[in-house]
């Protein structure tokens, strides 16, 4: 799975919006939605504040959390 893929499923397990989610990282919505379809990648610097966000590692954003992915 891509970054953004993962980001989609680690929000959605969490039961936030794409518009909360955005709120909290200090993003639009229209820069999480790219970076959920896969046009924009997120800065290390954005991805460890949507990981401590969505309370899971950068790694299983950046590389989802095992072969089930």
């Amino acid at each position: 799975m891509s970054v953004g893929e993962n980001i989609r499923n680690a929000r959605q397990k969490a039961g936030l919006t794409q518009a909360y989610l955005a709120e909290l990282a200090g993003v639009t919505q229209a820069m999480l939605c790219q970076i959920e379809r896969g046009t924009k990648n997120p800065s290390l610097q954005l991805g460890a504040e949507i990981a401590k966000i969505l309370n899971c590692s950068l790694d299983s954003l950046l590389i989802g959390s095992g072969p089930s992915d």
